[in-house]
């Protein structure tokens, strides 16, 4: 078949180009991941392949003949071979994401019993979002478990198209295979995705009862575990550390820590702060609060704006994303959520040697703002608001780790007591 490059091929990888381009990869990228998406295109072209057509599988293939002609034209293996995975990989993966909107593809299920869990699962999604009307991720969170419990119970069940065989043991043997290395806290999370899912089997109909009252659960008492913190020395030096940096991830770095340690911000909630969301003629900063969907505003301290506007003008690369903070790295975008930001945080608590006993993420830093708050007098209504909290209730927990204010606070009782006693 001729190696001709039709023109839709050649506006395809002019496409990837652009699109390179405008997410910040530099040259030499540029022209890499648009040659292996150009020969690639080549080898589906000579298969009779389309792009909506390819899976998985044929990127493998075509991996391997790549493989062998690098074997016969350098008489070696790669020196690397993830490396050179890797360099083949992306830009088809980019290619393929430009054109078909989505990669990699859904799984084809290779079993009927794979076919009903996939099928299940689609509609267990669409009752959570329908019927329910849950946040997307707590409906990922949800669809995750039922997925991983369907892919359990199917290994071992007799039929593989429906739940009407399902069992209370089935469902404590599940509980028992998932539950071995998890703390109680993440067991009960666990039985609550169960039963979840338990409810949706019932209300479809594929049981015949409602299970989801015989997933037991530990019960977890009020205010039993003590939040991980940071102390006010702990977190000084990470902020020296990220202030010595003068680097765009310094600079970056460096806002993020200002944002928690000032306002108590969850991780999310400072990975979606946009461009807008900084009024600098007002001083002001809205925050759209994660859990309870509302938003703040708060006054923008000069320290923090000295430092936004620091990694605005020296260190945000040029991108047209409307997030505040960005990727060091090309693609520039912002981060995926909350998560994302452990690694950088981790590493600046690394490098200024401080050691926790818990958490050493974006949540202790939130835990040492709440604390200062309620060690200056801050009322607890006060401070759930500006923690973005639905209830004030929930800055209880934080009250365990006042524990100088605590213990002050039961010497003058201890004094007034004697003195009535007199």
């Amino acid at each position: 078949m001729s190696d001709h490059v039709c023109p839709q091929h050649i506006a395809l990888v002019a496409q990837l180009k652009q699109l390179l381009i405008d997410a910040g990869y530099c040259v030499n990228a540029i022209n890499r991941q648009s040659a292996v998406a150009q020969n690639f295109l080549r080898y589906l072209k000579q298969r009779g392949l389309t792009l909506a057509s390819v899976q998985p599988a044929h990127v493998t293939m075509y991996l391997r003949c790549e493989l062998r002609r690098f074997e016969r034209r350098h008489g070696r293996a790669p020196r690397s071979l993830e490396h050179w995975r890797a360099s083949h990989t992306a830009g088809i993966h980019q290619l393929l994401r430009m054109a078909t909107g989505r990669w990699p593809p859904a799984p084809q299920a290779s079993s009927a019993s794979e076919a009903f869990s996939q099928k299940l699962c689609a509609e267990f999604e669409r009752w959570l979002d329908d019927v329910r009307g849950l946040a997307s991720d707590t409906i990922h969170e949800l669809v995750t478990e039922a997925r991983r419990f369907m892919h359990w119970y199917l290994e071992r069940a007799v039929s593989v198209n429906d739940l009407g065989r399902l069992t209370i043991a089935d469902i404590d043997a599940y509980m028992q295979a998932r539950s071995g290395s998890l703390r109680r806290i993440s067991r009960k999370s666990l039985a609550q995705r169960l039963r979840c899912l338990m409810r949706f089997a019932h209300a479809s109909g594929r049981t015949s009862h409602d299970l989801s009252a015989c997933v037991v659960a530990p019960t977890l008492y009020a205010y039993e575990s003590t939040p991980s913190t940071l102390s006010q020395h702990q977190i000084d030096a990470v902020l020296r550390i990220c202030h010595a940096d003068h680097s765009p991830k310094g600079l970056r770095d460096h806002a993020i820590v200002l944002l928690l340690t000032n306002y108590g911000l969850r991780a999310g909630e400072i990975a979606r702060l946009r461009l807008d969301d900084i009024d600098w003629r007002r001083d002001r900063l809205y925050v759209r609060h994660s859990k309870t969907d509302s938003q703040s505003v708060l006054p923008l301290l000069p320290a923090v704006g000295a430092a936004l506007l620091a990694y605005l003008r020296r260190g945000r690369p040029e991108t047209s994303a409307r997030e505040v903070f960005i990727r060091a790295h090309a693609p520039y975008r912002g981060f995926a959520n909350g998560s994302s930001l452990y690694t950088p945080l981790r590493r600046r608590l690394d490098a200024a040697g401080v050691q926790t006993n818990g958490k050493r993420g974006p949540h202790a830093f939130r835990h040492a703002r709440a604390i200062s708050l309620l060690r200056g007098g801050v009322p607890p209504k006060v401070i759930g608001d500006v923690l973005g909290h639905r209830s004030s209730s929930s800055v209880w927990p934080y009250l365990k780790l006042a524990v100088d204010e605590l213990r002050d606070v039961s010497l003058k009782i201890s004094e007034l007591l004697t003195e009535g006693a007199q």
